[in-house]
């Protein structure tokens, strides 16, 4: 290259316009890099072209074989689906639910169980002293059911289960409380 070569491409890079170059950089070495920078921005510019031209021909392809937008949706939220339930966290979710549900049906036929028992003592007891035939309904009164050693273990495990329950949804230890005056 030449001087007046040389001297013409300083003014078109622009580089050297300004009159000054990046610090250790010569001018040689500053328009080398310019001609390289202008080389991957055409080719940038040529892969932009031809990535539009692949996307028409990708378009075209699945108008050919029925795949139309919303089928393809449907396909990528299948997709995306499947990732979800395969993922850590959804299983983990649906490990505890489930535990969670398992606790659930053991407290309800607990309390069924102690229902029954209820009922059980309750039909040994006598209606009355008198021999007046009250109906159960006036035998029955919420404080004395609740003293009754049938509720008391009915309310205590309902209690022991809603502690296991919430205290696994917080990452806490498996151990119950044991206060019997626990509010139901």
């Amino acid at each position: 290259m030449d001087s007046s070569e040389h001297g013409s491409s300083k003014s078109s890079t622009g580089v050297t316009s300004g009159g000054t170059l990046p610090p250790g950089l010569t001018e040689e070495e500053a328009e080398e890099i310019q001609v390289e920078l202008t080389k991957v921005e055409d080719e940038i510019q040529t892969l932009r072209q031809v990535l539009v031209v692949k996307e028409r021909h990708a378009t075209e392809l699945k108008r050919r074989l029925g795949i139309g937008p919303l089928s393809e949706i449907k396909q990528n939220f299948t997709k995306g689906w499947h990732e979800v339930q395969c993922s850590n966290a959804y299983k983990k979710t649906q490990e505890t639910l489930s535990q969670a549900g398992h606790m659930t049906s053991a407290a309800f036929s607990s309390m069924g169980s102690a229902i029954r028992n209820r009922f059980g003592e309750i039909r040994a007891l006598p209606y009355s002293n008198s021999g007046s035939n009250f109906s159960m309904r006036h035998s029955l009164s919420m404080p004395a059911m609740r003293n009754s050693p049938s509720f008391k273990s009915f309310e205590d495990k309902v209690e022991n289960m809603k502690y296991k329950v919430m205290g696994r949804s917080n990452g806490e230890s498996d151990h119950s409380p044991t206060s019997n005056n626990a509010p139901f």
